[in-house]
């Protein structure tokens, strides 16, 4: 079994998640289908194919997050420390080329989010800066050409 690596706050999600799609989600289905099902033919109801889909899709995602949260390895960042780069850094880089100051946080792959600043541990940013510290360039190759960072300061929050 392949352990999935997360945050403390990226477990919590899953969690609230997997709870919100199991008790209330999935009631709310039940009553769609039951509601479609008393308009009649089935064969030419839309609703009823809708809320059929929908439920596909729910206890698909269940399915999902039942096995992420039972391989999860939750990794608490407040203890982590050290100079070098690793799962849980919260690192800042100066883009070589304009300057500008980017604040990432290396995250597991369900909890990224670039607009917020968590990378995903298998991004390819993230796999550049693995292992690197403070004073070190790393080169990324994003889709409009490589770029060059260096990183300015490495913390765990």
């Amino acid at each position: 079994m392949i352990k999935v690596p997360m945050t403390g706050e990226g477990f919590a999600s899953l969690k609230e998640e997997l709870r919100w799609r199991q008790q209330e989600e999935r009631p709310r289905i039940i009553e769609a289908i039951s509601e479609a099902r008393s308009h009649g033919d089935l064969s030419e109801n839309a609703e009823y194919h809708a809320a059929k889909e929908s439920q596909s899709h729910n206890e698909g995602r269940v399915n999902e997050l039942e096995d992420l949260i039972a391989r999860a390895e939750v990794i608490d960042v407040s203890k982590l420390s050290g100079d070098k780069v690793k799962f849980g850094a919260t690192v800042v880089l100066v883009d070589e080329d304009t300057e500008e100051k980017k604040t990432y946080q290396i995250v597991g792959d369900q909890e990224a989010d670039v607009k917020s600043g968590r990378i995903s541990i298998s991004s390819p940013i993230a796999r550049a800066l693995i292992g690197k510290e403070v004073g070190d360039a790393i080169e990324v190759n994003a889709p409009g050409g490589a770029r060059g960072y260096e990183i300015v300061r490495v913390q765990f929050i």
